[in-house]
């Protein structure tokens, strides 16, 4: 069967077309349409469909073309974040995945590292596998530390271990041979023979998903690529065809977990890449505005239906990780550094075993949801205790698009929190806000102070639908002096793919000693890297004059266990400054250097990317008068103390510039709600972010 028939790639920035950036989130999917010509922004929200997540995408943009009165073939550029991933780690739905791996290190992914987090938790138990041990299969073959072939592959055996996994049912195979980042024949070899035996399986293999050494995380992520693979594939090709099926033909993007864009085609081979996908968009458009704001130090904090997350700009760049785990399971590869804890819109609050208040991790998420959103939910979540306070619209959301159940919010709480609590149903509605602020309080301190970050010198960045509804007692416990929401803040996500790069990382795993005499070779390296770049770059349809290109070295002191990432100049670099910038990052992060200690490179990385233009986008905020702006009037309550006050409504879009909002005020938009609390002071600035005094 053909596949489509795309348009040339539109690239981010390309004039004349509508721009749509797409967040697929746990309980809504949210689009943020821009036109290239004129900068007009519009936004759209959707609830999320879990079962078939590109259901969402294709009703939500039908639903925007009719609103908004776009024709087929006005989007010229689709780009979107997605959890599909992540979920399907989580709720253990990806295929049936087999490994093949040198003989003696079958159960590496079953030993792991040995590390406890929960040492006195008798009742944590450690994840199994992702690939059954009876789907392990050993062959013989041995490659040394150095990259010698000490033990050729028996080709003999790994067939009769393929035809084991054919027989069983198994839909992918990961391949992981030791060493194989220094010597990858045996897995080329391998994966030729596999994808012969089961030319219907997903074949990858670790020299090619990550080359890098420490072979637990190795294998631990070409597994989770693997068990993703196939139905990663075929929700992207779902996709594809309910985008062909509006008309639109511009080949869509995916943004990854380091922020840039990937093809449909690029991320089918690396599912496992798109783990932090939609997070790492609002990371990188808060960048932006944090920028805009003349904010370049920030604390960006998104709370969505299921999830709140956390991020640290720094001199207006995100900061980066390549480890993390998800659902326990270590995923290595390039990424945002987010810290995620289960605090969210639909988080459910109950009573524990001994008789306490708890609120999250588990979800309502998109079904059956808040009970307040009358979709079946049962359970009492943040959102039902903010309908009951009054801080979020008792009457509808999005709009008025979205009924609230302001009684069945109350009558829950009251059953399930209040009364065996023996509150009253204002206080135990304030009890689940606070206990989820805690939360979220001690998360941002987690990366913050306790890692000498003087939060004095940052703003807060707060968006997803749930952030501004809670930024300012989260701010007041860290200790936080202004707050920035953007324009339509649920949907930031979706806006920031919209001003992100199309990018992808290369990495090799050689360790080697720094100095004059081997500088030659690890330049050599770094050219290497940049000409698989330039070669994916060509792939992706990009114009050569704009790829660039950004070199960076994995180094630390001989005897260390772990590295630190150190910039170094995409064109002939030199010795020198490596040396400089690698002491530098050192005492950044240890608070120490040693001068004269030898060094050692571990990791070279080499990420090819093409810019996005300068993100056209404008807001228009009215002239005039601060009373335009109000459409209401509501009681909301704020704390045990001060109760409930009267407070002033507005409309986000409707509020004038040079006007100052003095609390108590609530102001609404479609995507999210502000709280001002008493004593403060609010304003738009020119770029149509809300900006919050402490």
């Amino acid at each position: 069967m053909p596949g489509p028939v795309w348009t040339r790639a539109v690239l981010p920035g390309n004039a004349g077309m509508i721009r749509v950036g797409i967040d697929v989130g746990g309980t809504f999917t949210d689009f943020v349409f821009v036109d290239s010509d004129s900068g007009a922004i519009r936004y759209y929200k959707e609830p999320s469909t879990p079962r078939d997540p590109s259901e969402a995408i294709e009703t939500g943009i039908a639903g925007a073309m009719e609103k908004f009165g776009f024709r087929d073939g006005d989007i010229g550029f689709v780009g979107h974040g997605t959890t599909v991933g992540t979920n399907m780690v989580i709720e253990r739905r990806g295929a049936k995945t087999g490994l093949i791996t040198t003989k003696g290190f079958r159960d590496v992914l079953e030993i792991g590292r040995q590390v406890r987090p929960n040492v006195y938790d008798y009742r944590s138990v450690k994840p199994e596998p992702l690939a059954r041990r009876r789907h392990r299969i050993e062959v013989q073959e041995r490659v040394n530390a150095r990259g010698e072939c000490l033990l050729e592959l028996d080709e003999s055996e790994l067939r009769r271990g393929v035809e084991r996994l054919a027989g069983d049912g198994v839909e992918a195979v990961s391949i992981c041979f030791l060493h194989s980042y220094l010597f990858p024949g045996h897995e080329i070899r391998a994966e030729e023979i596999v994808r012969e035996m089961m030319p219907g399986a997903f074949v990858c293999r670790s020299s090619d998903v990550l080359p890098e050494f420490r072979e637990y995380e190795r294998f631990s992520t070409t597994t989770i690529n693997a068990y993703l693979g196939p139905k990663f594939e075929l929700y992207l090709d779902r996709l594809v065809d309910r985008l062909i099926r509006l008309g639109i033909t511009a080949k869509p993007y995916t943004i990854h977990s380091n922020g840039g864009l990937m093809s449909i085609e690029t991320v089918k081979r690396y599912p496992v890449r798109t783990c932090l996908s939609g997070p790492a968009a609002g990371v990188i458009g808060s960048a932006a505005i944090a920028g805009q704001a003349g904010h370049p130090n920030a604390i960006t904090f998104d709370v969505g239906g299921t999830s709140t997350d956390i991020s640290v700009i720094s001199g207006g760049k995100p900061q980066f990780t390549t480890t993390r785990e998800v659902a326990t399971y270590p995923v290595k590869t390039p990424m945002v550094d987010i810290h995620v804890i289960g605090a969210g819109g639909g988080s459910i609050a109950f009573i524990d075993d001994a008789g306490g208040l708890q609120v999250g991790p588990r979800s309502a998420g998109a079904v059956p949801g808040p009970v307040a959103y009358m979709r079946g939910g049962t359970e009492p979540t943040i959102t039902d205790a903010n309908v009951v306070l009054g801080r979020l619209n008792p009457v509808a959301l999005l709009d008025g698009a979205m009924p609230v159940d302001h009684q069945g919010a109350w009558r829950v709480i009251e059953e399930k929190v209040a009364r065996p609590l023996g509150l009253s149903v204002e206080q135990a509605a304030y009890g689940i806000i606070r206990i989820a602020v805690s939360n979220m309080a001690r998360a941002i301190r987690s990366v913050t102070t306790q890692r000498g970050i003087d939060l004095r010198d940052y703003s807060f960045v707060t968006f997803g639908g749930a952030g501004p509804l809670h930024a300012v007692e989260t701010a007041i416990d860290c200790g936080l002096k202004t707050i920035v929401a953007p324009n339509e803040p649920g949907t930031m996500c979706a806006r920031g793919i919209l001003v992100s790069d199309t990018s992808l990382d290369f990495v090799q795993s050689r360790i080697c000693r720094f100095g004059d005499a081997q500088w030659a070779d690890i330049v050599s390296i770094i050219a290497k890297l940049r000409d698989d770049a330039e070669s994916w770059l060509a792939g992706e349809e990009i114009p050569p004059h704009r790829r660039r290109y950004e070199s960076i070295l994995e180094a630390r002191y001989v005897g260390q266990n772990h590295e630190v990432q150190v910039r170094i100049a995409a064109d002939d670099p030199d010795a020198g400054s490596f040396l400089a910038a690698f002491e530098e990052a050192h005492e950044r992060e240890y608070g120490y250097a040693l001068a004269g200690r030898a060094i050692e490179i571990v990791n070279f990385r080499v990420r090819g990317l093409a810019a996005t233009a300068a993100d056209r986008s404008t807001v228009e905020q009215p002239e005039g008068e601060l009373a335009q702006a109000v459409i209401g009037h509501r009681r909301f309550y704020v704390d045990p103390q001060v109760e409930w006050v009267d407070a002033t409504v507005y409309s986000r879009h409707l509020v004038p510039l040079s006007s100052r909002i003095v609390g108590p005020a609530i102001v609404e938009d479609m995507s999210s709600t502000s709280v001002i609390f008493p004593g403060q002071v609010a304003h738009v600035d020119t770029a149509g972010n809300l900006i919050i005094e402490l």
